[in-house]
């Protein structure tokens, strides 16, 4: 099993920097890519950021420019650098991670939650 803990979330003003973090555990060798989707109230949940092991990393179009995902290998974390937020950031965030054993298995964290106030 492959376990997702979030962190880093709160309250920030429109403009400003907060940075989201993922720990992993449990077989983390096994993992080939982590990365984030958000969820705001009454929309889809939607791809933010992606990167694999080797370090590749890719942002969806609304926040490129703005947030950078980075991982630590030795420490088994992602994070998500978010800068000049929007309040349209406002959302729960959710790191997952996937496993691509005969199933091919994503793993979820539980969710954090960002506030952009205006």
């Amino acid at each position: 099993q492959v376990q997702l803990v979030e962190s880093g979330g709160g309250l920030v003003q429109a403009g400003g920097s907060l940075t989201l973090s993922c720990a992993a555990s449990g077989r983390v060798l096994a993992i080939s890519e982590m990365g984030w989707y958000r969820q705001a109230p009454g929309e889809e949940r939607e791809w933010v950021a992606l990167i694999t092991r080797d370090g590749t990393s890719s942002v969806t179009d609304s926040v490129k420019g703005r947030f950078t995902i980075t991982r630590d290998i030795a420490e088994n974390t992602v994070d998500l650098q978010m800068n000049s937020v929007k309040p349209d950031d406002t959302a729960v965030y959710y790191c997952f991670a996937r496993v691509p054993l005969f199933g091919s298995n994503t793993f979820w964290g539980q969710g954090t939650l960002v506030t952009v106030s205006s």
